[in-house]
């Protein structure tokens, strides 16, 4: 896989400037906040279970996608970088965006908290808030609307397209490098899906570097990705309202629903047992990775756990905001029901997949 290097250059220090950093000839740092830790830290989890544990996981496209785009020439000097988001690729695009000085503009929702918008608006992002769902209760077809008003408005601008730029997956290459020289192979890659980049990237990448990988998405009731209907959702960073053109439905041999309330609960776990400060979306990878090696102790199995979760102190780590509604609550230690085809069902779900197409999914549903 080709990437672009920003240290091409013979480098040299200059410690009158800052002690730790490493810089071109030219002055250009080879190092900076974005590039220093992109791969994920692996934790040991239990007998042949890794945490793939991220800081920022969503800096892999993002820096992959705008170097990338710098390099080619789709980002001038004055371009515009606009994107629909409600989670940590703004967060992502923000910092890449400071650090190369172009103009950021991010289209969100209220899913974005007031602690995350501060932080983007700090780095330079302009914030447009959609206040209004859709009739669906869906926030992703706004956002896109407004994004293209946005762009309409503006000749010159770049949108990443996370959702369909093949960039995404592309950029998980350096986690596919990073696990088999850790680990030498992995049997098993559990994670949850949203774009489709990291999941397909990930697995597609070990694959191809000569790991017989099974590749286990984990998503959430109510999201269409695996052929659920839409409908509202209480666990937000997985699962989707419209479908990737990154998802690889032929990458999964595996599909498991997750609720919120065990996503929530395995969070907070995760933590307690581990030490490892992470959001729902790891949780519910978690809750995945916890139930599939138990069952599977002979393989080498990592659980992708792609967010932090500093956005989730007045909520998942607080126990009176779980207490407040029973869709954040869960008795007992649950286990996923098997089914044979996607259902409509609010409870923890799984269904051999079987690397096929969703066409074929749909065909067996018309025929009944």
């Amino acid at each position: 896989m080709e990437r672009v290097s920003v240290a091409a250059r013979t480098p040299v220090t200059q410690p009158e400037d800052r002690a730790d950093a490493v810089y071109t000839r030219d002055g250009g740092p080879t190092v900076d906040a974005v590039t220093v830790d992109l791969a994920p830290h692996l934790v040991p989890l239990g007998p042949n279970l890794w945490g793939a544990s991220f800081r920022l996981m969503k800096m892999l496209p993002a820096h992959h996608i705008l170097t990338t785009a710098v390099a080619t020439g789709e980002i001038g000097p004055d371009t515009r970088i606009v994107e629909s988001t409600s989670g940590t690729f703004g967060l992502a695009l923000a910092m890449k965006a400071a650090l190369i000085g172009r103009p950021l503009t991010l289209v969100t929702d209220p899913a974005m908290d007031q602690r995350l918008c501060r932080r983007v608006a700090d780095l330079g992002a302009t914030v447009e808030m959609c206040a209004t769902p859709s009739a669906l209760g869906e926030f992703q077809t706004v956002r896109l609307a407004r994004l293209a008003a946005v762009r309409d408005a503006d000749p010159d601008t770049f949108w990443p397209r996370q959702y369909d730029n093949p960039l995404n997956p592309d950029s998980y290459g350096l986690v596919a490098d990073h696990l088999v020289a850790r680990l030498g192979g992995v049997d098993a890659l559990i994670g949850p899906v949203g774009s489709g980049g990291s999941m397909c990237g990930t697995a597609l990448g070990l694959r191809a570097r000569g790991c017989p990988t099974v590749a286990i998405a984990v998503d959430t009731p109510g999201s269409v990705l695996f052929g659920q209907p839409d409908r509202a959702r209480e666990l937000r960073g997985l699962g989707n309202s419209v479908l990737p053109g990154n998802l690889d439905h032929t990458v999964f041999d595996e599909v498991h629903w997750c609720p919120a309330a065990v996503a929530y609960r395995e969070t907070r776990r995760l933590h307690r047992r581990h030490a490892l400060f992470h959001g729902p979306t790891s949780g519910a990878a978690m809750a995945v990775a916890r139930w599939w090696s138990a069952r599977n102790p002979r393989a080498r199995t990592v659980v992708m756990l792609p967010d932090q979760g500093d956005r989730y102190l007045d909520t998942v780590y607080d126990d009176g905001w779980l207490a407040a509604a029973p869709a954040r609550q869960v008795s007992g230690d649950p286990e996923p029901r098997e089914v044979g085809r996607p259902e409509a069902d609010p409870g923890w779900t799984w269904l051999r997949w079987g690397r096929r197409p969703l066409a074929d999914l749909r065909d067996e549903q018309v025929r009944g």
